[in-house]
């Protein structure tokens, strides 16, 4: 499917598609419900104490949430299990791939115990080129299959494979991206790139064609400008599901602190106009996943709650109560 650009910078086919905004959902969440921050914020009540508690919690307040745990530690299936038995039966899950399969440094610690004593590596980090076939078809298979549980309740939305800042433009790194879509389904997947090169001016269509022709969703960004991972703030549709994700701009972006990272909350005069944008990517898609990732404190959640209001009841669905 051929794709062009607009002068708002969205996505669209080729011809354009006609808004059918009694069909779009959008669903506002955070990257985050456990972080340490987050629980010293205050924002969840002092008698929701428990890991149950809280996931029920905060489906109470949002209708989605992103799983950044599994980029470190690929789930266990119990643990899968848990997060859909604890959640309303609309709630969605979006997982972010563990990172050996998305070609960044892996802790060996973190891999599965039997894996690990099959590498034998004496090595800090790993990268799959590293582990072998064998292995790698063993992380493959069993970081999707702890992931059933959610997929066959219907609870999870996509997995979101964010690529390092050395995975530039290419034939190779497009086969690769091919790859994992093909072994994810019939889970779909998401792409966050951290190369500029993607994203650039030149190769900003050849990109979106690409994924589009695939039928892959492109992860829109907000994060600060400048620095060799910067991706501009491009809304793009190449599939039926739009994901955006808001990292805020923090002035320590390249700090090894998370807390430092994601120290922003956005203002309102910033929600209301990504509230405009999202509204028009959201014209292009049946479904539009946005999800804040400025992850401090409860900046996020309070940010996410307050966009929720401003893209109206209509369109942004909220969870009951």
């Amino acid at each position: 499917m051929a794709t062009q650009l607009s002068l708002e910078g969205v996505t669209r086919p080729a011809g354009g598609t006609e808004e059918r905004p009694g069909a779009r959902r959008i669903l506002v969440g955070t990257a985050s419900w456990t972080d340490r921050s987050l629980l010293e914020s205050g924002w969840y009540p002092d008698d929701v104490s428990t890991p149950a508690a809280r996931l029920a919690y905060y489906a109470s307040r949002l209708p989605i949430v992103e799983v950044d745990a599994t980029y470190y530690h690929p789930p266990a299936q119990r643990t899968v299990e848990a997060w859909r038995d604890r959640t309303p039966r609309d709630f969605t899950f979006n997982v972010k791939a563990f990172s050996l399969l998305t070609n960044h440094p892996t802790r060996p610690e973190s891999l599965y115990k039997d894996l690990r004593d099959r590498l034998g590596t004496p090595k800090r980090t790993v990268y799959l080129r590293d582990v072998g076939t064998e292995i790698a078809e063993e992380v493959w298979q069993r970081f999707l299959s702890a992931l059933r549980p959610l997929h066959e309740a219907g609870k999870l939305g996509t997995l979101l494979f964010q690529f390092p800042p050395w995975f530039p433009i290419g034939q190779g790194n497009r086969r690769y991206i091919l790859e994992c879509a093909r072994r994810c389904g019939p889970m779909r997947m998401c792409v966050e790139f951290r190369n500029h090169t993607w994203m650039e001016e030149e190769n900003r269509a050849e990109t979106l064609g690409f994924l589009a022709s695939h039928d892959i969703p492109y992860v829109c960004v907000d994060m600060p400008q400048g620095h060799p991972s910067s991706i501009p703030p491009v809304l793009a549709a190449t599939s039926d599901l739009a994901v955006v994700r808001l990292h805020g701009h923090s002035g320590k972006w390249t700090s090894k602190k998370i807390e430092e990272r994601f120290a922003y909350l956005y203002s309102e005069a910033e929600l209301g106009r990504w509230a405009a944008r999202i509204r028009e990517l959201a014209g292009r898609a049946s479904t539009t996943h946005v999800l804040l990732n400025n992850c401090c404190g409860d900046n996020s959640q309070r940010n996410a709650e307050r966009l929720a209001v401003l893209l109206g009841g209509s369109e942004a669905e909220r969870a009951p109560g």
